[in-house]
């Protein structure tokens, strides 16, 4: 029997719902007046349209299409995100800029976390709402911080650096294959006292990416290259959604369209999806951990280099460049394969990744006939 379909990306869990499907128009109430004039009128559009429980109704009007993504990073305390004489840089036009965009997604996190169907802590989340957030939160306690690990965004080279920091590794451009459990501290991992002290205590970080390019970026790894996950989730997507192929032993795998995912996502409980596809608001819980800093994907370097001077890292501790054989999901590569996609199916995955586009604000994909035309 296939899992029952979860709306919204959300789930209800006792009495602090962080499952309940988000009551946009109550949080406009909370949010309004706060405007700044001197923001641009695109991100202002955003932000108001978040707010106000437009977002859904949106997708297929097209409002948001175009507009420019903000650099997503600090939630809840102001940090100076100046380099200065340590980073080799002098504040300037485009830090004033990052600022003013910073302040953008954290009135909209406030606002939207504010709500009072949202976690407001850890403790006030399901049992499978907290085991996944505290497995995907690793601890420096030399250095003082937590990094929620999201797969797909940088995660990899995040372990390599706290294995350095830890002195597991003697650097980050040592090549070996990556061990994504040994040497490293999980917050599941220590008692309740002890995790309630990091959390309140511990600098604490994420990193969010695009959601779409994110989804394209497993879809294109996990079924193109990796044999183990063609065979344990590539055989079953392909006899449950490919016409004719229900009992064909010989299938391998190795060709599941991105519509058939698409298709086996929307049957997926977010909860329960694989970490390499499960929104990013289910795997860091932004509302019930008050992040003290969220690094973006497109800003990856700079805001790398912000985190490790933050925690103190030594000097020669630095973040690593990509793989020589990484493969960029482009613009050109998004533009593909979602306007390929039959549009129901696309008006019916967007709502499962809502929270990922509306916390961190980014725009939901253009894929008007006009657009996708060219």
């Amino acid at each position: 029997m296939l899992p029952r379909r979860q709306e919204y990306g959300m789930k209800r869990s006792g009495g602090a719902r962080s499952g309940s499907v988000i009551n946009f128009r109550s949080a406009m109430k909370l949010s309004s007046g706060r405007r700044s004039s001197a923001v641009l009128p695109s991100l202002l559009t955003f932000l108001v349209i978040v707010a106000s429980g437009g977002l859904l109704l949106m997708i297929e009007k097209g409002m948001l299409n175009g507009m420019e993504t903000p650099s997503p990073r600090s939630n809840g305390r102001r940090l100076d995100f100046h380099r200065g004489q340590a980073g080799g840089r002098s504040p300037d036009a485009a830090d004033l800029e990052s600022q003013i965009l910073q302040e953008i997604r954290n009135r909209t996190i406030k606002t939207m976390c504010s709500h009072k169907n949202m976690p407001h802590s850890v403790w006030s989340l399901s049992l499978l709402q907290r085991k996944t957030l505290l497995q995907h939160v690793l601890v420096n306690d030399e250095h003082r911080f937590l990094y929620c690990y999201v797969p797909k965004v940088a995660c990899s080279n995040w372990k390599r650096v706290l294995k350095v920091l830890s002195g597991a590794l003697e650097n980050v451009d040592v090549n070996i294959k990556m061990d994504h459990r040994s040497d490293l501290v999980f917050l599941s991992s220590l008692k309740p006292e002890e995790i309630r002290y990091r959390l309140k205590h511990y600098f604490k970080f994420m990193f969010v990416r695009e959601p779409m390019e994110r989804l394209l970026s497993a879809y294109r790894n996990k079924f193109g290259e990796i044999e183990s996950y063609q065979k344990k989730y590539g055989v079953e997507i392909i006899k449950r959604y490919r016409k004719g192929r229900t009992k064909d032993a010989a299938i391998t795998g190795d060709d599941v369209t991105f519509a058939e995912f698409v298709r086996y996502l929307l049957d997926e409980d977010v909860e329960r999806m694989n970490e390499h596809w499960m929104p990013i608001y289910n795997l860091c819980q932004p509302c019930a951990v008050s992040y003290d800093f969220i690094g973006s994907y497109e800003h990856l370097e700079s805001d790398a280099e912000f985190v490790l001077q933050h925690v103190g890292a030594p000097p020669h501790v630095h973040f690593p460049e990509r793989q020589t054989w990484y493969k960029p999901v482009t613009t050109e590569t998004i533009h593909y394969y979602l306007c390929s996609l039959p549009q129901k199916l696309l008006r019916e995955l967007l709502p499962k990744y809502i929270l990922d586009f509306s916390l961190f604000t980014y725009p939901l994909p253009n894929t008007t006939a006009a657009h996708c035309r060219h």
